[in-house]
């Protein structure tokens, strides 16, 4: 709590799956493939933000999360809830999740699906700067967890634009999700850059019932 990081990867990683099993972990507040939550009861209120997908599509990450949580997947849960920001300009929805995060009670938890649309141009430093500093003053006042996911550039390792050099800079923790060279269905997690311990790598692959 009180502080940031960010999922990179290319595309087709299973970046946002590797989310959902952080969200998962969350809703139980315990141990999801693995990754381990402990937040206080008053912090147990998951806001997810998704930029890009739409409602049918957000839809089925909450129902996903419900199910890696081994909760029920028919009704929404008092504390997941998901803002659909797909046909918000990238003002409009940095307001919004201001909104959201100052408005939420008992909010410990937040996912920016696509912090690349919050901002116009990926290259600026100036509005890279700006939602880098949003993140950190959001963190700290809310004493909450923002996690937030980035692609990688084409060519090379790097989250992308100017926007990723400033996540590399801020961010408390940048985990890599990339596919398997020689099996695309399994992805591994390794942590890019780590304020805190390392942790030992390790991979996944989704089963037919779309679980880890």
């Amino acid at each position: 709590l009180g502080n940031f990081s960010a999922s990179i990867g290319k595309a087709k990683s299973k970046k946002t799956f590797n989310v959902s099993a952080i969200v998962a972990a969350a809703l139980k507040n315990g141990t999801v493939l693995n990754y381990t939550a402990e937040l206080p009861e008053n912090k147990r209120k998951i806001l997810y933000v998704d930029t890009e997908q739409s409602s049918y599509h957000c839809a089925k990450v909450a129902r996903r999360s419900l199910r890696m949580a081994g909760l029920p997947t028919g009704s929404n849960h008092e504390n997941l809830e998901f803002l659909v920001l797909r046909k918000y300009t990238p003002e409009e929805r940095i307001a919004i999740v201001r909104e959201a995060i100052y408005r939420t009670e008992n909010v410990g938890l937040v996912i920016i699906d696509g912090i690349r649309d919050m901002v116009y141009d990926i290259n600026s430093p100036g509005e890279s700067t700006r939602i880098i500093s949003k993140l950190m003053q959001w963190t700290d006042d809310r004493q909450i967890h923002i996690h937030t996911i980035l692609h990688q550039n084409k060519g090379d390792e790097n989250a992308r634009g100017h926007i990723g050099t400033e996540l590399n800079n801020k961010a408390e923790t940048v985990l890599l999700v990339e596919k398997d060279k020689g099996n695309s269905d399994i992805s591994h997690v390794s942590a890019m850059h780590i304020r805190a311990m390392d942790f030992e790598p390790f991979a996944f692959r989704i089963n037919d019932r779309a679980l880890p």
